[in-house]
């Protein structure tokens, strides 16, 4: 089931987004290997979760990078729990966790139509 912001957050117009950024260093396998895993893996359970918006990786060298945006900092904060236990039970022997941040927003800008 794919969540989109909830009925309450669209009524209640643009307001602060919140992000978790994780970075994990491949110690194993590629990074198009590992993004397929978590698409097929991580993907559809934060898409299970209330409060999901986006998430998606970014291939920074020997690093990958882990961005999920979501309604609250609550919500943003159980995210960590979600991945941790799905990294270990899914990638423990291909990557090392850095580091993780969770944050407000500021602004999610797209492109201008």
């Amino acid at each position: 089931m794919l969540r989109t912001p909830s009925v309450a957050a669209r009524l209640r117009g643009p307001e602060m987004q919140h992000a978790r950024v994780a970075v994990y260093t491949i110690t194993s396998g590629t990074f198009k290997e590992l993004a397929k895993d978590a698409e097929d893996g991580m993907l559809p359970i934060f898409q299970q979760h209330p409060g999901f918006i986006n998430y998606g990786l970014q291939e920074s060298g020997q690093n990958i990078v882990s961005i999920s945006i979501w309604e609250t900092r609550a919500e943003a904060e159980a995210a960590n729990r979600l991945a941790a236990e799905w990294v270990r039970d899914h990638l423990a022997d291909k990557v090392r966790l850095e580091t993780t941040y969770v944050g407000d927003l500021a602004f999610w800008g797209g492109a201008r139509r």
